[in-house]
């Protein structure tokens, strides 16, 4: 018996080593406060293992120290962690004359902390997505893009880069390109698109397995709309017209030509009804439509008179060819008489008063900024955080601002088990900011590292993604000055 114990002392001795070695990671982020946006809640003193693209381990940081190594160490003391944030309405466009200006817009979300971006459609749907591809495959440096490719559209719309449907034979074919290409979800507008086949469309996008989003047609409700089983509803103005009374009657006379646009809003305008509104809001909740704001692009265009944006420092890191998309709208904006531009004013604010509304409804508010080409002075990047302070500036808490940046996207995508928290086996997609966005949510600005799919960003390789497209930029600029 004793010489068994003896031949055995040996082998325990050799294996209490590596029974007490560390396990090895890439990174680990120590005494940081992780932010539980899901309870908008704070845990002090934490660590965050980071192998690969993976969050490996979170926990108590003396804990985690004993049990982990890793080749880089981020000290997060005294800074919060949140998960990385998503702009859900972005777009790209132009012209395949700017391809290359768009495409220096990536790295500004990164720089910005925005690590998945959903893009609307614009007029480069093939080339959005084989970007798409590219950054999946890391040939690329961008955040994780979402594509709706082509939008789904009627005849000779005002829109470019869109599938034309005419028939149901054209939405049927419309279906089979967007499938072929891999859509992650389907946008469709209602600039020339008949009223039945908006309807054809969002149902048929269901019956395919996809999402859909889109803009109402003036001469249907959005009732109908979240009837036929739209996902998500772009720009607040749409959730603003559920809200209105007599929608319906308005819708019909419409629809069957008995007054104009300009006549249909204005009765829209005086139209709203809280409680009509509240029991919209709650049908949106009960069927899952998410809502998708876009405040800031709207707050832009409508207050152009108090502030023109000419001498936009950020503007620096939009090409020439982009800025010049901007004009469409600056010039019929500035058509404007004073009388109009009193209306203006007075429309965003009605209209922004109906987001706590649908907060207290129990709707889900993803926060997106329509940032991209036409769209006048909305920058990419920073345009999110200008979205998320005007979300609390409108009623919302911080806490609420911030989880529609981290929570909302991957909940309407169906991945709230890899995005949108900070735990064991969700993606490594981070932002480490100087302050705490519960309690402020300028804090989102505060940027101090940003981790992309396990990648390491700190602030001197932010700063040098805002450089390489600020020096691209002033070439673009100098060229065209020639």
């Amino acid at each position: 018996m004793k010489s068994i114990v003896l031949s055995a002392f040996p082998l325990l001795l050799a294996l209490a080593p590596s029974a007490l070695a560390a396990e090895q990671a890439d990174l680990i982020i120590r005494h940081a406060t992780v932010i539980d946006v899901e309870h908008a809640t704070t845990v002090a003193d934490q660590a965050v293992v980071v192998r690969g693209d993976d969050i490996v381990a979170v926990g108590d940081d003396r804990a985690i120290a004993k049990a982990w190594t890793a080749a880089r160490k981020i000290d997060g003391k005294g800074r919060y962690l949140i998960p990385g944030l998503w702009d859900m309405h972005v777009h790209f466009g132009g012209g395949h004359e700017l391809i290359e200006e768009n495409k220096a817009l990536l790295p500004l979300y990164i720089a910005h902390g925005i690590t998945t971006i959903r893009d609307c459609s614009g007029d480069l749907p093939e080339q959005v997505l084989q970007w798409r591809g590219q950054i999946a495959d890391g040939t690329l440096e961008g955040p994780q893009l979402f594509s709706s490719g082509a939008k789904i559209e009627g005849i000779k719309p005002v829109w470019k880069g869109t599938i034309e449907v005419g028939s149901q034979a054209d939405l049927d074919a419309a279906f089979v390109k967007l499938k072929r290409d891999r859509v992650d979800f389907v946008k469709i507008t209602d600039s020339t698109l008949t009223p039945p086949l908006f309807l054809e469309a969002v149902r048929g996008a269901r019956a395919n397995g996809l999402r859909a989003s889109g803009h109402i047609p003036m001469a249907l409700t959005v009732q109908q709309a979240v009837d036929a089983g739209i996902s998500s509803i772009e720009h607040l103005d749409y959730a603003y017209k559920a809200g209105v009374k007599d929608e319906a009657a308005i819708a019909a006379d419409f629809a069957a030509k008995r007054i104009d646009r300009a006549e249909a809003n204005r009765r829209l305008d005086a139209g709203f009804d809280h409680d009509t509104a509240m029991a919209a809001y709650r049908g949106f909740a009960a069927k899952g439509v998410y809502v998708t704001p876009t405040l800031n692009g709207g707050r832009i265009l409508d207050f152009l008179d108090q502030d023109d944006h000419a001498n936009d420092p950020y503007l620096a890191y939009i090409g020439p060819r982009l800025q010049a998309t901007y004009q469409w709208r600056v010039e019929r904006t500035a058509k404007a008489s004073p009388e109009q531009i009193a209306q203006r004013h007075q429309q965003y604010h009605q209209v922004a008063a109906v987001l706590p509304m649908l907060q207290e409804a129990g709707v889900t508010v993803m926060a997106g900024t329509d940032a991209g080409f036409l769209n006048s002075f909305n920058y990419p990047g920073i345009g999110l955080h200008d979205e998320l302070s005007l979300f609390v500036k409108e009623g919302l808490t911080p806490a609420q601002a911030l989880s529609s940046a981290t929570r909302a996207g991957p909940s309407w995508f169906g991945t709230l088990d890899r995005y949108g928290g900070i735990a064991q086996g969700k993606a490594a997609d981070l932002v480490l900011l100087d302050a705490n966005p519960l309690q402020d949510i300028q804090a989102t600005r505060a940027i101090n590292t940003v981790v992309l799919r396990g990648q390491v960003y700190d602030r001197k390789a932010l700063d040098a993604l805002l450089a390489q497209t600020r020096e691209k930029v002033a070439q673009w600029q100098q060229a065209a000055k020639q």
